[in-house]
């Protein structure tokens, strides 16, 4: 990375107006932040955007005037937002920051420019951090806030980041849903106002909104063009994302942790560090800055990011609770008769005292349930063994029941209100733990501990989360720090994952809550992939898993084939299609093989066969969407390509069929147009190839024309249905 200090440096002795003008660029391969932090000044903000030549940066002041506070707080201009608000201990509500130092340190994953901010008056200072990371064209921003007054300072609001939007035909893209509806997109142009994204569920944080967003600056947003910044706030709790447009010429953009019912204490010489906002730049759209998040996640933000995932049957939606050790045998020969390499036992594995057979019981009781599995876990690594798959398990360990012995034994252990009874989750029994509790803390660890001591075979791990915070009040802390609830709770999640990746590094996590709620960048470091969503039916799941790859790489997406009709939308879609949607992320089942025709497990064993030499493409490649479903042109399609661009996967899915209708020829992206590729259609099922079937094209071709997909299958009269879709390997010839 590449830090430059431009415009009259520190070892430069010339002032300006009495001050030491120094302007920072915090630069990227292809991008530059440009703030000016004059010591004894302001620190403003200058630029955002394509990589500066050095001529632009020398004259950049000129034509960026430098207005906008780069960290703005509240107090001596209170009638525009502020990323920071305090009380101070004598009752003084204001700040008035200076810079009082600059300086950058090389890491060996990137480079830190810290800005040192100091109150003009009191002893509070705020550290306004940069991170860029090696190879990535992303910039991490945080604060760090701390003093050294007499009496604890109040915190009203703490967010981590701000960054002023020039105003024109600015358009701002974000996710929404709900459970089994998450990472919709819904695309606006900023208009006057205010635009609030936020979270207050406690635990889960994106099922219903994402803390990610991008912003199209000159017009409708494109896949492939157009200037784009993204943003990612990298938290796990509640959070609020602010677009504020009022009456100057930007929309100013806010974003970090959800101050209500958050306000936070802050004793003398105790530090309150923000989570990092990931901004990220590019000129070639939203799969541009999509390119740039997904680079920077599997390289710096994903547990083992650049490992390829293994395919795997989950027994969920196959038995659900109904676990028994025959059945889980019979599940592992069969994930491994097709190909398979994991088998994951969900929910309904323990229980003593009380056996787990519904929702709403057992969870603290960590021990196997001898009743059904006579052998334990001992017996199913070794059934594992003998079928030559891994195996994996499912734990929940943040939560318990009320009907539980963990409960019985630690009633004070769960988030409850002070003086009222405890408001119940799912099954009518279910609470959460208190993780600002250290002894919860080292309980949630040492059941993952246990687990792997005892059982180290044991491949991958299920952590699921399926209840919010649903009352306020947390037994441990005091009664003066019950606002922090929020956030200690985080705190603690976040230091029993640390303790398990530093003695687990290559245990395979999924992070899973209630489906797609964890899909943050503030727990993927600790987990190597998420649930998208408890919904598997392949039609939602293609607009799903596209709103959700604007930000998430396909590695990190568990991508499953399921049973037909869906248990969740009760909609029959053909095995081909089911397929050819899974296909798309991390490939996975979630069926129960034996009810399978002899057909159905030969399709899926190709799939398989197929998927494997494409999954490094797919997992590790490069994103390009080509044709949105959100558009409602009737299709949809995405392509992932190589680095080098030798090769290449595409992507095409019907999304509505009427008689006659007119489809858009999809053109395809990211090929190299000085390269020919062979073409080779997967998951084949029509009685003849594709008339391009074995056939050569150039890049230049292929993206300047794409290829005519049949609208239907060419099946027997049978097995016709109403759904189409189409996956080709595409192979530059030598």
């Amino acid at each position: 990375m590449n830090f430059r200090k431009i415009t009259f440096l520190l070892s430069t002795c010339l002032f300006c107006s009495g001050l030491l003008a120094q302007n920072v660029e915090i630069s990227t391969p292809n991008t530059s932040m440009v703030i000016s932090a004059p010591v004894g000044g302001n620190l403003n903000y200058l630029y955002y955007g394509a990589k500066l030549s050095p001529t632009d940066l020398e004259n950049i002041e000129s034509a960026e005037p430098s207005i906008y506070s780069a960290y703005p707080v509240y107090g001596m201009n209170c009638q525009v937002e502020s990323a920071l608000a305090v009380k101070h201990g004598d009752g003084n509500m204001s700040l008035e920051m200076e810079v009082v130092n600059v300086s950058t340190r090389t890491e060996k994953d990137g480079e830190v420019t810290v800005v040192e901010l100091k109150d003009k008056v009191y002893p509070f200072y705020v550290d306004v951090y940069y991170k860029t990371l090696n190879g990535t064209d992303v910039i991490e921003t945080w604060t760090e806030v701390k003093h050294q007054e007499k009496k604890p300072v109040v915190l009203n609001r703490f967010q981590s980041a701000y960054l002023p939007i020039r105003r024109g035909d600015v358009w701002l893209s974000h996710l929404s849903g709900s459970w089994a509806n998450e990472g919709k997109l819904t695309q606006e142009r900023l208009e006057p106002g205010v635009k609030i994204i936020k979270n207050k569920d406690g635990v889960r944080n994106t099922h219903t909104a994402h803390p990610e967003v991008m912003f199209s600056l000159d017009g409708k947003p494109q896949e492939n063009s157009g200037a784009t910044i993204g943003a990612a706030l990298c938290y796990s709790g509640n959070y609020k994302l602010m677009v504020d447009t009022h009456d100057d010429e930007y929309h100013h953009f806010f974003a970090g942790i959800n101050e209500e019912n958050s306000a936070y204490t802050l004793p003398k010489g105790e530090s309150f560090v923000t989570p990092a906002v990931a901004l990220t730049y590019s000129d070639e759209g939203l799969s541009g800055s999509s390119r740039n998040f997904h680079k920077w996640a599997r390289d710096y933000k994903l547990a083992n990011g650049n490992q390829l995932r293994k395919i795997l049957l989950n027994s969920w939606e196959g038995v659900y609770f109904d676990i028994n050790q025959e059945g889980m045998d019979q599940m592992m020969s069969d994930i491994a008769s097709m190909g398979g390499e994991l088998f994951v036992m969900d929910d309904g594995w323990f229980g003593g005292k009380y056996q787990r057979n519904t929702d709403n019981s057992s969870l603290g009781d960590w021990v196997v349930d001898t009743r059904k599995l006579p052998d334990g876990i001992e017996g199913l690594i070794r059934d594992a063994k003998k079928n030559g798959v891994k195996f994996g398990i499912w734990i929940e360990p943040e939560m318990s029941n009320t009907t539980s012995e963990l409960y019985e034994k630690h009633p004070e252990w769960i988030i409850k209100a002070p003086q009222r009874e405890p408001v119940l989750g799912r099954g009518g029994t279910q609470v959460v733990l208190d993780l600002a509790n250290p002894q919860v803390q080292d309980f949630i660890y040492n059941l993952v501990d246990d687990l792997m001591t005892k059982y180290p075979d044991i491949d991958y791990i299920k952590w699921d989360a399926n209840m919010g915070i649903q009352n306020h009040g947390s037994n441990y802390l005091t009664a003066d720090k019950q606002s922090h609830m929020y956030i200690e709770f985080h705190r603690g999640l976040e230091k029993v994952l640390q303790r398990i990746r530093a003695k687990y590094p290559e245990l395979t996590i999924q992070d899973c809550a209630s489906g797609g709620g964890r899909a943050n960048y503030g727990l993927l470091p600790y987990f190597d992939e998420f649930w998208v969503s408890d919904n598997t039916d392949a039609l939602q799941r293609v607009y799903m898993q596209w709103g959700t790859s604007y930000f998430f790489p396909a590695i990190a997406m568990a991508s499953h084939i399921s049973a037909a009709p869906n248990h969740q939308t009760f909609r029959t879609i053909p095995l081909k299609y089911r397929i050819d949607v899974a296909m798309s992320g991390r490939l996975g089942m979630e069926i129960q093989p034996k009810n399978m025709t002899e057909e159905e497990k030969a399709l899926c064993k190709n799939a398989i066969e197929e998927y494997k030499m494409i999954r490094p493409i797919v997992q590790l490649g490069d994103l390009y969407r080509l044709q949105s479903p959100y558009d409602n042109l009737g299709v949809a399609s995405l392509l992932y390509a190589t680095p080098e661009k030798d090769k290449a996967v595409f992507y095409w899915w019907k999304t509505e069929q009427f008689v006659n209708q007119h489809l858009p020829r999809v053109k395809m992206a990211g090929l190299d147009p000085n390269k020919n590729y062979k073409v080779k259609e997967l998951n084949r099922v029509d009685n003849e190839p594709l008339n391009f079937e074995g056939k050569t094209f150039s890049g230049a071709y292929l993206m300047a024309n794409g290829l005519e997909m049949p609208y239907n299958h060419k099946l027997d009269y049978h097995k016709l249905n109403d759904y189409s879709s189409r996956v080709l390997y595409l192979e530059a010839a030598q």
